[in-house]
């Protein structure tokens, strides 16, 4: 009977502790302020030029509470460690050919698209309501095109966890990128793997797991294909509230890729702001932001291409 009222217990203070640990708050200065003191002091290269970031933060679908957290981290990084510059817009005329060509590398930050359709691109410009559908179309094609082209012409890019959805049916965006969303079991402590704990990105977690409560996020598209260099991976056997069968036990969650003359840095950590309060975390977006940069040189060969 003790042993039954002491696992009840257990459990009782497990799910306390995960519900305090996602609990939603504003990012106000006092939280900022926090984050400054943790992050790194200065990045592990510095860079020979100066280099700046466009962080990307508009959302039309799901609105992760997380956003502008996410944002502020990527300014104080580059602020505190002298790596890059940063600017943060919602504004669509980024995407314009002349607009991206001001940039090192772009951020995107959770840009979840309207389903089913999910292409936020079009979703802003229903919003502005000027043109016809014919030219909406035309115009959110050629968008798409210059960010795909501006990473394949040499431009960096970093894509934060629900940003993959951002043009989610689109196969040219899912080949740059690395993969497509498919599903998430629900909100839970997830445990995240080194898959070569001696690879230059991951050096922020100094060979230990990294677990956090978060999204468990599971992909389809281009992911198949693994074209990609993976630095972080789940054992779905250990998921809870799965809705359906996992295909496979190993599942990327973070990953980096070249595409064209450029580079793609996927990090799906975190859809809670909790988890930037680990520098370990802080760390390895520094690093990936300045592997996107190209200032941080590392082997980013697909898995596809190790496994043969």
């Amino acid at each position: 009977m003790y042993k039954r009222i002491v696992a009840i217990s257990l459990v009782i203070l497990s799910s306390l502790t995960i519900k305090a640990q996602i609990k939603e708050f504003e990012c106000n200065e006092e939280w900022i302020n926090k984050i400054e003191k943790i992050a790194p002091d200065k990045p592990e290269i510095q860079p020979k030029k100066t280099r700046k970031i466009l962080v990307f933060d508009k959302f039309t679908g799901f609105n992760h509470w997380v956003t502008p957290h996410t944002s502020q981290v990527i300014r104080i990084l580059g602020e505190k460690s002298g790596a890059y510059e940063t600017v943060i817009t919602k504004d669509l005329s980024c995407f314009e050919a002349k607009n991206l060509k001001k940039y090192d590398a772009v951020v995107l930050n959770n840009n979840c698209s309207v389903g089913p359709r999910r292409n936020q691109i079009l979703d802003m410009l229903d919003e502005e309501n000027k043109l016809s559908e014919e030219e909406k179309i035309k115009k959110a094609a050629k968008l798409e095109n210059n960010l795909i082209n501006f990473v394949k012409k040499g431009g960096g890019l970093m894509v934060v966890h629900g940003a993959i959805v951002m043009q989610n049916n689109s196969m040219p965006f899912s080949e740059m990128v690395g993969g497509s969303f498919d599903y998430h079991p629900a909100q839970q402590e997830v445990t995240l793997e080194l898959v070569d704990p001696n690879h230059p990105l991951v050096k922020a977690f100094n060979g230990k797991t990294f677990v956090h409560t978060d999204e468990p996020y599971l992909f389809k598209n281009a992911y198949t294909k693994k074209n990609f260099r993976p630095l972080l991976y789940m054992d779905t056997s250990k998921l809870i509230k799965k809705n359906k069968e996992i295909d496979e036990k190993i599942k990327y969650v973070s990953w980096i890729k070249s595409f064209g003359k450029g580079k793609v840095f996927y990090v799906s950590p975190s859809h809670n702001a909790q988890s930037f309060e680990d520098a370990r975390l802080l760390k390895f977006y520094l690093d990936g932001a300045q592997y996107v940069l190209g200032d941080l040189e590392c082997d980013d060969t697909p898995l596809k291409n190790i496994n043969q």
